[in-house]
């Protein structure tokens, strides 16, 4: 067996920096090593890895140090903040399109439960009879078939944009997107039937679903997950 490259100066130099931040903050923050591993859906002995210089960082680990450290990427790898930022940037400039841009006509979308959203699975029709008793305006083109959910929980909030605390009205594209990492998605658990809403990030060719809040862990994609929407629009309330 041949012997691992030792990491360049910037990318060794990256990986002392995070570990310095982590060293300097761990005891105020209650932070370790496991808890970093169990948020990125990794071991300890890959964090370790990461953090002595074994192993150069990746977009994807940078993210959720980051968010745990309360720190910039950029304080420990401008590389991969730049790298970071690309990767949610498109076209529109953001992860969920602003709600007015006058030059687009705004539609109506139906505002239904996740227990709803999940029978739509299954169901051919746009708008079935009653399926809602709200409907939300929106600049954005969710297809036929799009509707709004209400986000759950506080796995989404976060103390910096982008944040989607519960009860945040989001418009989902259900037909007709683009797996694209860095966006936000909904995805189904095919066997118990979970929903979840989520950033997707795509590291090393592996799929991930992302919590914006580092107190919730990240899930690894594989065949019991399956991406039924993608969010295009929300709505923050109390701005």
């Amino acid at each position: 067996m041949s012997k691992k490259k030792p990491l360049s100066d910037a990318h060794l130099a990256e990986c002392h920096a995070a570990n310095a931040l982590f060293l300097s903050k761990k005891n105020a923050l209650k932070l370790s090593q496991k808890k970093i591993a169990d948020t990125a859906g990794i071991t300890p002995a890959s964090v370790n890895q990461y953090l002595n210089g074994v192993n150069p960082l990746n977009a994807r680990f940078a993210s959720v140090l980051a968010r745990l450290l309360e720190e910039p990427v950029e304080s420990f790898s401008p590389r991969l903040a730049a790298e970071i930022a690309a990767m949610t940037s498109d076209a529109d400039h953001s992860n969920v399109a602003p709600m007015l841009q006058p030059h687009r006509e705004a539609r109506e979308y139906p505002l239904i439960t996740w227990i709803a959203a999940g029978e739509r699975l299954e169901s051919s029709a746009c708008y079935p009879t009653g399926i809602a008793d709200e409907w939300l305006s929106s600049t954005e083109n969710a297809g036929p078939r799009g509707y709004w959910l209400k986000v759950k929980g506080k796995s989404m909030t976060a103390e910096t944009p982008p944040s989607f605390p519960e009860g945040t009205p989001i418009l989902i594209r259900p037909e007709g997107f683009d797996l694209i990492s860095g966006k936000f998605y909904i995805a189904r658990h095919t066997i118990s039937g979970e929903h979840t809403f989520k950033q997707y990030v795509q590291d090393a060719g592996v799929g991930y679903l992302v919590p914006l809040n580092p107190e919730y862990q990240t899930v690894t994609l594989d065949g019991t997950w399956e991406i039924t929407g993608r969010a295009i629009d929300a709505k923050i309330t109390g701005m």
